[in-house]
């Protein structure tokens, strides 16, 4: 069995959109058994949209039980309830309230339970607990190999 997760930046320039979803596209033809997301707007949202497409079972990876108030606009809530329907699995962190701590254990729970991690990653330090550097750092700490997708040259705001 192949599981394949994410981690990634939410906010996702425009310019970078097209080569991402290309490679997340090209990873996810692999033989995947398994996709797993936190469903977070951008690169999890995109992820787990190929994972869908690609009848790759999804499983979904909720921080805390207020994480959908925590998603952002109006439409990153309704992606998120559209892919979290189609999802064969769900995953909930022990946490109330969403921040820091419980998006960190969301990412090492991923970590911890995939054979190979994607990181839609600036190469930028993370801006906090939890962020994608974290994330990718904590899957090599752990020997999970981690593709890294960002276009050369595109920075993010």
């Amino acid at each position: 069995m192949t599981r394949i997760g994410i981690t990634g930046h939410r906010s996702i320039p425009r310019a970078a959109r097209p080569e991402i979803l290309h490679r997340l596209v090209s990873e996810l033809k692999a033989p995947a058994d398994e996709a797993l997301s936190c469903l977070a707007d951008g690169a999890d949202q995109l992820f787990a949209a190929v994972a869908v497409e690609a009848r790759v079972p999804l499983t979904a990876v909720i921080p805390a039980d207020d994480y959908e108030e925590h998603l952002g606009s109006a439409a990153a809530v309704a992606r998120y309830r559209r892919l979290l329907a189609s999802c064969t699995r769900t995953v909930r962190m022990p946490y109330r309230v969403s921040g820091p701590p419980a998006y960190a254990a969301a990412g090492h729970w991923i970590v911890d339970h995939v054979d190979h991690l994607i990181a839609v990653w600036d190469g930028l330090p993370a801006r906090g607990l939890g962020g994608t550097a974290q994330i990718a750092a904590y899957a090599r700490e752990v020997h999970v190999p981690v593709t890294v997708v960002w276009p050369q040259g595109v920075v993010r705001a």
